[in-house]
């Protein structure tokens, strides 16, 4: 079986991949950006090799000459490098008729130019069934009703500000939009909202219109509970089918401790 190439980002999903692929026998070679990917990851594959943001024609060299027909994206970049591009050639193409570098866009470009080197870009979500949010509670505690309110004008606010490629999350809290995800990250919006909602806001996490599930998949894990309990958040709530749930044991054991509801609404919803 031909090993599946790994172009990995940030956090814990790159890590949480290359164990589940290797669990279900297949090799993984990994292209790892430097100051983003965590080192642990060089671990849990069969090669790994160190890349600076912007250099595509590293990452496909890598890949293709180690067997690689299929690769997957995994794990974010902050999103404040991508204005300390330094591009190779393969990725000025990639580039060079964008008009934003908005998330959606230069993944997409990225895809297509790793797609043209002969590498078949595949979601990574068939490797990882069991940190798929279900549809529906998560942890011991179920929403409110003012709480599915909130959950509501959220979902509908996320997906406005997905159709324009505008973060994933977004709080609220009586109806009242408090904070929206931009270039700062999930968790710094939640730190955002903590002062200005006080206690008891929602936090809502949605896939965009039209979101490719091969790359910028939404993910929440302990961290996010972390921010979201220091700002007294009192629930989350992800698209079921179409997030992931990092460290999904811990996740749920802290949300219990902290009291806050995790629930998976239907994309349809």
């Amino acid at each position: 079986m031909q090993p599946i190439g790994l172009v990995a980002g940030s956090g814990r999903f790159p890590l949480l991949f290359a164990q589940a692929a290797a669990r279900a026998g297949r090799q993984v070679v990994a292209a790892a950006h430097e100051g983003e990917t965590d080192p642990d990851l060089e671990r849990h594959v069969a090669s790994l090799r160190w890349v600076k943001l912007g250099q595509l024609s590293a990452i496909s060299r890598t890949l293709r000459e180690a067997g690689c027909a299929e690769v997957v994206l995994c794990g974010g970049i902050r999103k404040l490098r991508l204005f300390d591009l330094r591009l190779d050639f393969l990725a000025v193409k990639a580039f060079s008729k964008l008009r934003s570098l908005g998330d959606d866009a230069a993944l997409r470009a990225v895809a297509g130019a790793l797609e043209q080197e002969g590498l078949h870009v595949v979601s990574p979500l068939p490797y990882v069934p069991d940190l798929v949010a279900p549809a529906g509670p998560v942890g011991a505690r179920k929403l409110s009703g003012e709480e599915r309110a909130d959950a509501g004008v959220g979902i509908a606010v996320a997906r406005a500000l997905g159709a324009c490629d505008v973060g994933q999350t977004v709080v609220v809290r009586r109806r009242v939009v408090v904070a929206v995800e931009a270039i700062e990250g999930t968790d710094a919006c939640i730190a955002r909202a903590g002062p200005l909602a006080r206690e008891g806001s929602v936090v809502v996490k949605a896939s965009k219109p039209g979101q490719d599930l091969r790359f910028d998949v939404p993910a929440v894990g302990p961290a996010t509970l972390a921010a979201m309990e220091a700002a007294r958040c009192s629930a989350l709530v992800v698209e079921a089918g179409r997030t992931i749930l990092l460290d999904r044991g811990e996740l749920v054991r802290l949300a219990d401790r902290a009291g806050i509801a995790i629930e998976g609404f239907e994309p349809g919803a």
